[in-house]
């Protein structure tokens, strides 16, 4: 059996759903939103490669190293992006949470919180995960900073660790948090989606 099942999650508008290809005129258009595919730090399809991009998770997931989300708005059924659960290690109770990008009228709203609150919250209290880690490109500060606001520690950086779509080799950035840093980060996360917006 799998270590991550599929799911759907679901708080505040927001629903996480497995991946699939039914997907694609949704993802396409998400990533059309800010033309996301020309930011040489994140690893959103092009629109043609949406097919690619869909198929390729549904064949990590198959092979347990990857389990994909279509982030959905509630309420609409639009797709405003797509999350994952990925470098899932079942034998030390560790998953990585990346592979996160939304459409560009999204950004800096509470869909990113709500996102990594759903997944923080099955990790550590339904996978019952000791570590939950993340990673990014060195020059991607914008996504440096959101990690940090969850509440992940700095674990260091892997120098010539992967190749960027333009062919540059980036350093990665390392995050993590343990289980006993949860209940704290937890707390923070339900008090920024709970705060008035200004």
């Amino acid at each position: 059996m799998a270590y991550v099942a599929p799911i759907t999650l679901a708080a505040s508008g927001i629903e996480l759903v497995p991946l699939a290809l039914n997907h694609e005129v949704g993802l396409r258009a998400a990533a059309a939103d800010g033309e996301l595919w020309k930011l040489r730090v994140t690893s959103v399809p092009e629109p043609d490669q949406t097919h690619q991009y869909i198929a390729d998770a549904l064949a990590m997931r198959e092979a347990g190293n990857r389990f994909a989300f279509a982030v959905l708005d509630q309420a609409s059924g639009a797709v405003l992006g797509s999350t994952s659960y990925h470098d899932i290690l079942p034998a030390v109770k560790r998953v990585e949470i990346g592979y996160t990008w939304y459409a560009k009228r999204c950004q800096r709203t509470h869909v990113n919180t709500t996102a990594k609150l759903l997944l923080l919250t099955h990790a550590f209290e339904t996978l019952g995960c000791h570590v939950v880690g993340w990673r990014t490109d060195n020059f991607n500060f914008a996504s440096q900073a959101a990690i940090e606001r969850l509440g992940a520690k700095k674990d260091g950086v892997i120098r010539g660790h992967a190749l960027r779509r333009d062919g540059t080799i980036r350093d990665t950035v390392m995050y993590s948090m343990r289980s006993g840093e949860w209940p704290e980060a937890k707390a923070q996360l339900l008090y920024l989606l709970n705060k008035p917006r200004s």
